[in-house]
């Protein structure tokens, strides 16, 4: 969830490809916010998307997929935490266990909307670089795609963890305490009695005990 969370400030969602060029006076690179061009002397001039109704559906989709996906993970941290044995708080170990498996289910769906997000923007830069009626600049992909794709991975493989853990609760065995009655109590008091030996001295002796 950190490294899906760490792609929204990324600069680098897309970097000006290099490819024909034989002397590189300027790098072009943009983001969900700001698209901005770097010349050979690394001073950076950027420029903010000037209205959000105006910008291309694909870059609209994936601003919401990736804050879908944020605020998915930090309500499945939430939950995650309340369902782990190790706090006081939710209940039971069954509740609990429904619980972590909310929370897997949360992590798997903010990890499709992560890896969502990124997909759509890289095929949108992939089928612009392979288009040859294309003549405007192309683009290739940046390392904010690649930390989404991951952190995305981690987060459904995270997230499938989780389910398990309400098959390992069914699984696990339960203590059966059988009530055997008053009667049982009194046969194992009796039977305590009569293993311990009788110790009590005869009340009439004989003379010939004293031999």
């Amino acid at each position: 969830w950190v490294l899906v969370s760490s792609t929204l400030p990324t600069d680098y969602w897309k970097v000006s490809t290099i490819d024909g060029t034989v002397i590189t006076t300027a790098t072009f690179w943009a983001n969900l916010w700001k698209t901005c061009v770097t010349d050979s002397t690394g001073v950076s001039n950027c420029k903010d998307f000037p209205s959000m109704l105006a910008l291309d559906g694909y870059i609209q989709a994936c601003r919401g997929l990736m804050i879908s996906a944020v605020c998915l993970g930090f309500f499945g941290s939430v939950f995650g935490l309340i369902g782990m044995k190790c706090t006081k708080v939710g209940g039971s170990d069954q509740t609990k266990a429904k619980i972590a498996c909310l929370a897997g289910l949360i992590f798997i769906l903010s990890g499709l909307c992560s890896m969502t997000g990124c997909s759509l923007y890289a095929n949108r830069i992939t089928s612009e670089f392979f288009d040859p009626s294309y003549i405007a600049q192309k683009y290739e992909l940046g390392a904010a795609l690649f930390i989404g794709w991951a952190g995305a991975s981690l987060c459904i493989i995270g997230g499938s963890i989780f389910c398990f853990s309400i098959a390992e609760n069914s699984k696990s065995p339960r203590r059966g305490y059988a009530y055997n009655g008053a009667a049982s109590v009194m046969s194992s008091r009796t039977k305590v009695h009569s293993s311990v030996p009788d110790k009590t001295p005869p009340k009439h002796f004989d003379k010939n005990a004293y031999v």
